[in-house]
């Protein structure tokens, strides 16, 4: 399914319609990008493939160089390529952007234009300078996504939904309510912890599991904390009050 048509001139418009068309194609997919010296294969019947490239289109970006309307006597040939695109767009009511190529170029006006093509004149342009090409292909892509709602952008699909300071999910088989986070404020309640690997640290203070202080026994202090460790049945008394060490036991 071809998205985006790019209508151009060879000659005048044509370096412009290749730039776009590497833009688009990288950010949305080349395959939703329709340039006729990259869409069509050797030894396929162009006309066939113009049309067909075109009416699967959604959008046709008409890219206008600074000497597009001197070519008068093309414009008014019915069958001049452009010229027939254009009016072929027109016929399936597809949106038509004017891109305005180069700084020299000016606003299309009815009196260089046959009758049948005067509409364009119309449409809202898209100006488009080699001077700051980055910005003027960002811009177009833009306004081309807007036109195209579903085109998909695989510029943010590249954009991963981690940062380095997101907190990722490694808890399993939990029943009830479970938090994890590096930095949380609130409370939390009903939470049931199973199969832990690590310590449970409820409170304020330090926890130093599987290590021994100077005095060879477990070390852990702070004010409203649960600790405990091993195989465990019974109740679980939890303490509140001045901080606690236990030295050279292993209860």
């Amino acid at each position: 399914m071809t998205d985006v048509f790019i209508n151009y001139r060879t000659g005048d418009g044509d370096k412009t319609a290749a730039l776009i068309d590497q833009e688009l194609s990288r950010r949305f997919g080349s395959g939703r990008i329709f340039r006729a010296s990259k869409s069509i294969a050797p030894g396929q019947a162009y006309p066939d493939e113009l049309l067909t490239g075109l009416r699967r289109s959604a959008v046709v970006l008409a890219v206008i160089g600074p000497d597009w309307t001197n070519f008068q006597s093309r414009l008014h040939d019915p069958e001049d390529w452009v010229r027939k695109e254009i009016m072929e767009a027109f016929d399936c009511e597809l949106a038509v952007v004017p891109v305005l190529d180069g700084r020299k170029t000016d606003r299309l006006n009815k009196a260089d234009l046959p009758d049948e093509l005067a509409w364009l004149t119309e449409i809202q342009s898209v100006p488009f300078s080699t001077h700051d090409t980055e910005a003027g292909l960002k811009r177009l892509g833009d306004v081309v996504a807007d036109i195209v709602p579903g085109l998909r952008d695989l510029d943010r699909d590249a954009v991963s939904p981690l940062t380095p300071d997101s907190v990722t999910n490694s808890i399993e088989e939990v029943s009830g309510t479970a938090v994890q986070s590096r930095d949380f404020t609130g409370d939390v309640g009903g939470t049931v912890i199973k199969a832990s690997t690590g310590p449970v640290h409820t409170g304020q203070g330090d926890i130093y599991q599987n290590s021994r202080n100077e005095s060879g026994g477990r070390h852990f202090s702070g004010n409203g904390m649960t600790y405990f460790e091993g195989d465990h049945h019974g109740d679980i008394r939890h303490r509140f009050g001045a901080a606690q060490e236990h030295e050279g036991d292993d209860r």
